[in-house]
């Protein structure tokens, strides 16, 4: 997905200023290293089958696998295919804080009443679509540009999250940092956990970054099993 310059000296696949006409495409990939700090608890219980837990929506396994596999068919069915997926490596990674960021945001919305349409979301589509050259543009630009890489059919996912966030916050870098800063609370609030076989979340980038526990350098870690 695109990404554009943002605040905090944070780099990577999200670095979104969320405009609620503007870039609501890029917000999700910024928003993904670009939020807030978030916390990430760590609790007694286990979540079999559980890639991330965020309140009480359980982002599993499989709904992440199902995700990366969709961007990796997409990616194989180009030309440069073998390279689109060599430069991904950490794409299953980057899939599940791109997932926790998402329900982050919708509990959000919902707790501050933000609703946002489909005619909402086609709007935003099209006016994207008119700066990059048509649907074929937007879709090349969601898969190979400098953002995390998306398949087609999960634009208008993206684009309903930044046009959350603009409504959250509001527009501009103020509404931004305002939105970043109530997904903040709000992690705080309802808990965040992470699979260790996915890393820890790191409170200054928001993002998932390598889990530094020394158990794991030995057997691994049952892969479907989320704990603290």
């Amino acid at each position: 997905m695109p990404s554009s310059a943002h605040h905090r000296n944070r780099t990577h696949r999200r670095e979104h200023p969320v405009k609620r006409r503007t870039s609501a495409l890029s917000v999700s990939a910024a928003a993904l290293l670009v939020a807030a700090p978030l916390l990430t608890g760590c609790a007694g219980d286990t979540h079999p089958g559980a890639a991330a837990v965020v309140g009480e929506d359980r982002i599993t396994v499989s709904q992440v696998q199902s995700r990366v596999e969709t961007v990796r068919e997409a990616q194989r069915a180009t030309a440069q295919g073998d390279v689109l997926v060599e430069e991904t490596p950490a794409l299953q990674r980057q899939m599940v804080g791109l997932m926790i960021f998402y329900s982050l945001v919708e509990q959000a919305a919902e707790e501050a009443g933000v609703q946002v349409t489909n005619r909402d979301v086609q709007q935003e589509r099209a006016a994207l679509e008119e700066q990059l050259g048509g649907p074929e543009g937007l879709a090349e630009v969601a898969l190979v540009g400098q953002g995390l890489p998306l398949a087609e059919d999960q634009i208008d996912e993206q684009l309903r999250i930044g046009l959350l966030m603009a409504g959250i916050g509001g527009e501009g870098m103020e509404g931004t940092e305002e939105a970043y800063a109530r997904l903040t609370e709000l992690a705080e609030e309802i808990g965040v956990e992470v699979n260790p076989r996915y890393g820890t979340w790191d409170a200054q980038q928001v993002n998932l970054v390598d889990a530094e526990v020394p158990w794991l350098r030995g057997p691994a870690e049952p892969a479907d099993t989320l704990g603290g």
